[in-house]
């Protein structure tokens, strides 16, 4: 399979880890990569502030910036990742879709809406056929189809298997890393010695994206899941891996054990980008960590760890690396989906 693929906002923090994440990859092929104005003409080496601890692809080094525009990208291209911002990625990412193009979006716009896949592929990939539904309701010649936000999807594939248990209450506390926030999201001022207990809208997203990922596809539609969420975001001084403390109610008995045996059943998928463990438990007291746990699965493995009983339910922390698979590794992994299953 050789599929041409394109990164929008491809300078940015997200967006440089796109390109990063293509290198050599077994299926897709980089060439076009979009920026602001100011950006567009000059090579991606040029236009790119590179700050990852990685060399920029050699591959991506001389391929010319171009607008954020359809009508700079070439037909060839089948499949771009937006990692743009959302109030960019809302007029711009239906154009692409209407245009044919298939967009595996970062953006946190539309994620909610009823005809727009919120997909993690090891969860719930047959929700990506609410593709067609986005085809026959929008007469879109291409899609549109979006990852979860960085905290929701650290959170989500643990309570997948948990959902076989009855799964009905979830109280969540993140310890969310800078990086989430953006190279300009807060300054040295604000974190260093500092915790911020505060990030805008990000609660509202862990309370509602959950349920639609762990619902049921109708064939026409998802019913979400019918389980209650409470969250609450701080951000603190790590560069990244988002760590989350989280109480589980259920409607049936389970205990610690129980828990851990249904958080690792989660089957791995047959994608280049697929982590061999989605989810991993740890054993020791003290796990997971940031700095210790955050490239498992070269940061598409969720981690888990402290697993015990806690009264009619259970308690646990989990994390993971939230700029691989909390954005970019989320976006190329759905990619991977849609090439093997839509084109």
């Amino acid at each position: 399979m050789n599929v041409e693929v394109g990164v929008l906002g491809a300078t940015g923090n997200v967006g440089q880890r796109f390109v990063q994440l293509l290198e050599d990859h077994p299926w897709f092929e980089l060439s076009a990569v979009t920026a602001s104005e100011s950006s567009a003409g000059k090579p991606y080496r040029e236009a790119a502030n590179w700050r990852l601890p990685v060399e920029m692809p050699e591959e991506a080094r001389d391929i010319q910036v171009e607008s954020t525009d359809v009508s700079s990208i070439s037909d060839d291209v089948e499949i771009v990742f937006s990692a743009l911002p959302s109030s960019v990625a809302q007029d711009v990412e239906p154009e692409f879709a209407e245009e044919g193009f298939f967009v595996a979006s970062n953006a946190g716009w539309a994620r909610m809406d009823d005809d727009v896949p919120l997909v993690i592929p090891e969860v719930n990939p047959d929700h990506l056929h609410l593709l067609e539904v986005q085809e026959d309701e929008r007469s879109w010649n291409g899609g549109l189809v979006k990852n979860p936000n960085c905290s929701a999807i650290t959170m989500t594939p643990t309570l997948a298997g948990l959902q076989s248990h009855g799964l009905s209450e979830v109280t969540v506390a993140t310890l969310q890393a800078v990086s989430g926030a953006g190279y300009d999201g807060v300054t040295s001022m604000e974190i260093i010695d500092n915790v911020l207990p505060y990030i805008g809208k990000e609660e509202g997203k862990m309370e509602t994206e959950p349920r639609k990922i762990l619902g049921e596809f109708t064939g026409a539609e998802v019913e979400e899941a019918d389980v209650d969420i409470s969250a609450t975001c701080n951000r603190v001084a790590t560069v990244d891996g988002h760590l989350e403390n989280i109480w589980c109610g259920f409607t049936d008995a389970v205990d610690a054990g129980g828990a851990e045996e249904a958080m690792e059943s989660l089957e791995s998928l047959d994608l280049p980008s697929a982590p061999e463990e989605p989810v991993v438990v740890r054993p020791e007291p003290d796990r997971p960590q940031p700095r210790l746990d955050r490239d498992a699965g070269e940061g598409m493995t969720i981690t888990a760890g402290r697993v015990r009983d806690d009264g009619s339910g259970v308690k646990y922390s989990c994390l993971s690396h939230n700029t691989i698979r909390g954005a970019a590794g989320a976006s190329l992994l759905n990619a991977e989906l849609i090439a093997r299953d839509h084109l």
